[in-house]
C-alpha cells in the first residue's frame, strides 16, 4: 500500500513538474500570451512551427501551422486570453481590426476577413468596420465572418455560414449565406471557455 502511494505521489509530482516545463516554455516562447490553458505538450509543436519554421513566425500568440494570421497586432485577443487560428486551417485577417471578447471560441477553418478589395483597384483594400466578436459567441467550423461584423453576447454561428452583417441583439443561432437568424436563445449561463 505505501509503494502504491509513493508511486502516486510520484506521479502528482511529476505532473506538476511537467506542467511548470510547458509554462516555462510558453512564456519564453509566446510572452505575450497569458492563457495557461494552451500550455501542454503540443505547445511544442506550435513553437516548432512558429518559432523555427517561421510559419505565423510574428504572432504572439500559439497558431496551428495550417492557420494564416495576417497583421496580427490589430487582433485584440481579450488582452492574450485568447488564441484565433489555435484550429487548424483557420484565416485571420486583422488588417481591419479584430475584437475577440472573452468565452468566444472559434472553430477549424473559420476565415474572420476584415478588408475586402477595392471593386475598382483590386490592389487596394477597404474595410467596412472591425470585426466585433462579444463574449461568449461560437464561430463553428467552416464559418466565414466579414469586415464590419459585430456579433452580440453569445451569438452562435452554424458551421459553413458567411455572416455578411451584424447581430447586434446577441442569444441568437444564425446560419446560412447570407447568414439568417434561425432561432433565438436562452442567455448564456455556463462558465467561460478557457480558450479556443
Amino acid at each position: 500500500m505505501l509503494k502504491k502511494m509513493t508511486n502516486f505521489a510520484d506521479s502528482v509530482y511529476m505532473s506538476k513538474f511537467t506542467k511548470h516545463i510547458w509554462r516555462v516554455f510558453g512564456k519564453v516562447f509566446f510572452p505575450h500570451f497569458c492563457n495557461d490553458s494552451y500550455i501542454n505538450s503540443t505547445l511544442l509543436k506550435f513553437i516548432f512551427w512558429q518559432k523555427i519554421l517561421r510559419i505565423n513566425g510574428s504572432v504572439p500568440w500559439p497558431v496551428h501551422f495550417t492557420s494564416k494570421v495576417i497583421d496580427a497586432q490589430k487582433v485584440d485577443n481579450d488582452g492574450g486570453m485568447r488564441a484565433p487560428g489555435y484550429a487548424m486551417g483557420c484565416y485571420i485577417d486583422g488588417r481591419g481590426g479584430i475584437t475577440i471578447e472573452e468565452g468566444v471560441l472559434i472553430g477549424p477553418k473559420v476565415s474572420l476577413i476584415s478588408t475586402n478589395h477595392n471593386e475598382t483597384d483590386y490592389s487596394q483594400y477597404v474595410t467596412k468596420g472591425k470585426i466585433i466578436l462579444h463574449r461568449h459567441c461560437w464561430v463553428a467550423t467552416g464559418a466565414t465572418i466579414l469586415s464590419g461584423v459585430e456579433l452580440g453576447e453569445h451569438t452562435i454561428v452554424a458551421a459553413g455560414s458567411v455572416v455578411t452583417h451584424s447581430f447586434t441583439e446577441g442569444n441568437c443561432l444564425i446560419g446560412g449565406n447570407p447568414a439568417v437568424i434561425i432561432k433565438k436563445l436562452e442567455p448564456y449561463n455556463g462558465k467561460a471557455q478557457r480558450h479556443i
